[in-house]
């Protein structure tokens, strides 16, 4: 059983959780200032964007006057995990249809790991509710800080750029300790490749896309395999 408020328990086992999220808010903020953006649309689109790492790339986007079809295939590409999060998350619990809505709009990396790490007996719906609010409240915080104060300290701060590469890097190290998949590895590596080769302003989605059929060409080969 869990002990305390919803709050207090959501923070007890998500807190840390909370503080990454605003430090990589305030980068964030830092970055969208940094690319010419105004202050505001830091914080417009970390409130209304709560989609793990599609918030640094929708931003570069923007920046570089991509087009709306290349953002909208990218977005659908990098957050189409989240699709399979929804099949074993207990949205059961939530009963009110607004609620839902909204655990599903902050279905996260980071929310889903805490949540589904929690032992059954310890899923309260309140808690559940409080650590997703948190991870929207200091996200969005964190980028707000970043626009209005960290701008000024740290804009034009060589390397900025290299922050959502580094988080790839992260990411992409975290997947491999979980999982050594060789051949992933070396698809997504030949994927990269090709979106170089074929053109650098649309690397991200010939990389992203051919990536995506290889995965589907690969599960097909190996089911009848």
């Amino acid at each position: 059983m869990n002990s305390g408020t919803p709050i207090t328990t959501a923070a007890a086992k998500s807190g840390v959780v909370w503080f990454g999220v605003a430090v990589l808010g305030i980068g964030f903020g830092v970055l969208a200032v940094d690319l010419g953006f105004p202050w505001w649309i830091a914080a417009l689109i970390s409130t209304t964007v709560l989609a793990g790492s599609m918030e640094f790339i929708l931003i570069g986007l923007l920046a570089a006057h991509a087009p709306l079809a290349t953002i909208a295939l990218t977005t659908f590409l990098v957050n189409f995990r989240h699709l399979f999060y929804g099949l074993t998350y207990p949205l059961e619990l939530f009963k009110h249809p607004l609620r839902r809505l909204y655990i599903v709009f902050c279905m996260v990396d980071e929310a889903f790991a805490v949540v589904m790490n929690l032992p059954r007996r310890e899923r309260d719906p309140k808690v559940m509710w409080w650590i997703h609010v948190g991870l929207h409240v200091f996200w969005a915080g964190g980028s707000l800080i970043g626009a209005l104060f960290g701008a000024k300290i740290l804009g034009g701060l060589q390397g900025l750029d290299f922050l959502l590469i580094a988080l790839f890097a992260v990411l992409s190290l975290d997947a491999w300790q979980a999982n050594k998949d060789k051949v992933g590895a070396v698809l997504a590596a030949a994927a990269a490749g090709a979106g170089l080769l074929v053109s650098h302003q649309q690397m991200m989605l010939v990389a992203m896309s051919s990536f995506a059929v290889a995965l589907l060409v690969r599960h097909v080969v190996v089911g009848r395999g």
